[in-house]
């Protein structure tokens, strides 16, 4: 993002929201060498023993040959860029051809609003939006605090990417586009596009949330009067569900004779009836344009399930033959607010500019906005979030707001033949991958970050072991695991990816499947929680070893496009470990290093539990796809009292796996408290890894003679209700099966061939074909990147615009 001083949003005098941009340092370039130590802690746990020492003869090959050249390229090309890596994950991200929906996209459920009279669709969406126009208006002022933890101040880069940006499809690749003095939002309701303006040109409101819920009744009632079939027919935002190349080709086709048809006004067909005026351009400029999309669906999901599917890809409904499904009702590409017809709301978002931290401090805000509002309407002194607040709407003479429309227009497409056959098929394929995935939700309230806490726990360590624990109670193995940490203490910083994987987590999960003392296997888990910790703190340094091995791998592919040959005094051509007599020597340097080539590097780029930690108490839920063909897509929050995860897959036994970790969280409360217990009656024993035990008698009992004497008989068998209600419903995370011994299944798991395909392994066979080698999508970061395709078309300041699509005549409320 430009500094303060330049500006994306002018203001007169300096604002405080980019204020500390300038002060932020770079996200650090570590030593090669501690990267590859890194690297090799890392992969350890997840490969076999052969697996293990390829991987190992590789980074050493690295090191000595092209690793030091590579490192010295990135240093240099660091030098002049406020990132090192955030070029190359942006372009990543926008290399990205699959959908977006299922494989970027996450979703963010609301808690329902806390005021009963906005628990129903029109008066939500009013509420919210808002909200939301009073964010963007502080943010555009420069009144929007900055984000801090513990005082410190983290980069804002990424607010710039929120409104009014979409995501293109280009020929060869996407691309991020902006418009910062967009004033209008767009409405979907029905499938239908419908427009309006909401900020006059000083970012001030025009509009009241009564004008809001007004304009959003008229909308419901005109797209009710088009029949499901022809609003199917013209449900032009599945396109944005597609494959990017075929979207990008289908954007083309939309824009096709714009230029003749606008100055043919009166032309007419070879019929002599007269032409159909196409306004399909002029409608995707008002859509990428818009501040956000705001979706009204028609239907209502009850379970938590139903709504995580709907904030997440729509409903997939047939009827007659015909997609009737909320899956319609959606523009993927940009930020989406969505509302349901009972009330419930939720954001889905579009990730290559933004990540969850960034809209949970969005989302945050804007809940507790109607909190404050609402209590503004009962106590005219109550606190406002924002420095300043616009003029109220219905006081302002109408003709201060501008050159701006107001009143809502109805998009309208010309369907061409071939768009009518690409939206057929279009639908038919996200049909196809929503019923290709499932997704599943576990609320847990017996327990939550307090408890946790209060037992000397990190709480996402604690839930991230957990994690693990379920898994390897229903596999007998560890796969990849994947979980961000933020880096946006760093001048425009994203994430780096925590390895959840460590030899400490492996020794906690098959010792807790063992038949082993509880205080054994608590201890095993606050080492394993402690290593956690540990390693994302070295994250959030910057200091982890998947970013800047992408980096280093980037950099190669760049010398391979520009033939560049190796810096000079290099070691490129010294032997390695693992070459032999027979081995190519490479004579250019610019051979795909080993190390990109290993096992290693696929295993590790290859997630299968992708999780993240992102939410607070406005929040219900939080979630995202699977990032694998056979991976779990976890997300999850912790709040004081309870825990929400939200599980995808691609029909992994999910529900099952959720059960496993209720179970889990319920046996390891039982194991605390009977740790806890032996604590208080004064029993002693030996540490279970070493040492003595250092728990002491209870002070009580050795006291016990200097105590007050009390009448009474003591009630024994005293127990909480949630206590008694854990031990009802169990806590046997085994389902039945029972414990099991480690050293007796690795046995079983021992093929013909003699290769362990127990923990670690990837397949059966050691020397089976690995999947490709592409980074997850899930870890990419991202930049500012202009438009790098022409638009002819755009709009210049100053320029009135047209109104487009027909005028709506008001309903009256």
């Amino acid at each position: 993002m430009p500094s303060r001083a330049t500006g994306i949003f002018p203001r007169p005098d300096p604002g405080i929201t980019f204020a500390a941009q300038d002060k932020l340092q770079k996200l650090p370039i570590p030593p090669l060498e501690d990267t590859i130590q890194r690297y090799i802690s890392v992969v350890a746990p997840l490969q076999t023993p052969r697996e293990f020492e390829e991987t190992q003869a590789a980074a050493r090959e690295f090191l000595i040959k092209q690793g030091p050249d590579l490192q010295a390229r990135l240093l240099e090309y660091a030098a002049t860029r406020s990132s090192y890596i955030e070029q190359f994950w942006y372009d990543s991200y926008l290399n990205f051809d699959n959908p977006v929906v299922l494989n970027l996209n996450p979703f963010f459920l609301l808690e329902d609003d806390p005021t009963p009279a906005r628990n129903n669709q029109v008066n939500r969406a009013a509420s919210l939006v808002v909200s939301t126009l009073a964010f963007v208006r502080a943010l555009r002022r420069e009144e929007l605090p900055p984000d801090t933890v513990r005082g410190m101040p983290l980069c804002m880069y990424q607010y710039s990417r929120i409104f009014g940006t979409a995501r293109i499809s280009t020929e060869n690749v996407c691309v991020m586009q902006s418009d910062y003095s967009s004033k209008h939002i767009v409405v979907l309701a029905r499938s239908q596009f419908y427009w309006f303006d909401v900020l006059d040109d000083n970012s001030d409101l025009i509009m009241t949330e009564k004008d809001l819920a007004q304009n959003f009744e008229t909308i419901i009632n005109d797209a009710q009067n088009t029949p499901v079939t022809e609003a199917a027919k013209g449900a032009v935002g599945i396109l944005t569900a597609e494959n990017r190349r075929i979207w990008a080709s289908l954007r083309d086709l939309l824009s096709q004779n714009v230029e003749a048809d606008s100055d043919e006004e009166n032309a007419t067909n070879f019929d002599g009836r007269r032409k159909q005026k196409n306004n399909n351009h002029e409608c995707l400029q008002i859509i990428d344009s818009a501040l956000f999309i705001l979706c009204l669906d028609y239907s209502a999901p009850q379970t938590a399930s139903e709504l995580a599917m709907n904030m997440l890809c729509g409903t997939n409904v047939i009827e007659k033959g015909v997609q009737v499904g909320t899956c319609t009702n959606r523009w993927y590409d940009k930020l989406q607010i969505i509302v349901t017809k009972n009330g419930s709301a939720g954001i889905n978002f579009e990730h290559t500019g933004v990540d969850g931290h960034t809209i949970l401090r969005f989302v945050s805000d804007i809940y507790t906005d109607t909190i404050l509002r609402f209590a503004k309407s009962i106590n005219g002194h109550a606190p406002s979030l924002w420095a300043s607040e616009s003029p109220d709407p219905a006081q302002r003479d109408p003709t201060s707001f501008g050159d701006v429309t107001t009143t809502p227009h109805k998009l309208e497409w010309t369907m061409i033949p071939e768009l009518s056959l690409a939206l057929r098929f279009a639908e038919t394929r996200l049909a196809d991958l929503i019923h290709q995935n499932e997704f599943e939700v576990l609320e847990f309230s017996r327990y939550g970050m307090n408890y946790m806490k209060h037992m000397g726990f990190s709480p996402d360590a604690f839930v991230q072991m957990a994690f693990q624990a379920a898994y390897y109670a229903l596999y007998g193995k560890v796969e990849c695991t994947y979980e961000p940490a933020m880096t946006k203490y760093f001048l425009h910083g994203r994430t780096e990816a925590i390895r959840t994987v460590s030899e400490e987590s492996v020794a906690f999960v098959r010792k807790f499947c063992e038949d082993a003392p509880p205080k054994m296997k608590l201890e095993y888990l606050r080492r394993a929680c402690e290593k956690h910790v540990q390693t994302t703190k070295l994250c959030a340094q910057g200091l982890g070893q998947d970013r800047h091995l992408y980096a280093l791998y980037c950099m190669h592919q760049r010398c391979m496009e520009e033939d560049l040959s190796p810096l000079p005094g290099t070691a490129d051509d010294l032997p390695s470990a693992a070459d032999s007599s027979e081995s190519p020597k490479s004579t250019t340097g610019l051979e795909l290093p080993a190390i990109f080539a290993d096992r290693g590097w696929d295993k590790l780029n290859t997630t299968i539990i992708s999780t993240s930690n992102c939410g607070n108490p406005s929040l219900r839920l939080f979630g995202f796809g699977p990032t694998s063909q056979d991976g779990l897509g976890i997300g999850y929050i912790i709040k004081p009292d309870s825990i929400s995860i939200c599980a995808s897959s691609k029909h992994r036994q999910t529900r099952r796996f959720l059960e496993t970790l209720h179970n889990y969280f319920l046996e390891v409360r039982s194991l605390l408290r009977t740790t806890e217990q032996r604590k208080h009656t004064g029993t002693r024993a030996r540490s279970p890894i070493g040492g003595e035990d250092k728990d002491e008698r209870d002070r009580s009992i050795a006291s016990e003679g200097r105590k007050e004497r009390r009448s009474g008989r003591q009630v024994d068998g005293l127990r909480r209700m949630s206590e008694a209600q854990d031990d009802a419903d169990g806590g046997d995370m085994l389902g039945g099966y029972g414990y099991f011994d480690v050293g007796e299944m690795e046995n079983l798991l021992w093929d013909m061939k003699g290769t362990k395909i127990g923990l670690g392994a990837a397949s059966p066979e050691d020397g089976a074909t690995t999947q490709n080698t592409e980074v997850p999508p899930e870890t990419y970061t991202e930049i500012e990147h202009r438009h790098r395709h022409r638009n002819r078309h755009q709009a210049h300041p100053g320029q009135r615009r047209r109104e487009v699509g027909r005028k709506l005549r008001l309903t009256d409320i």
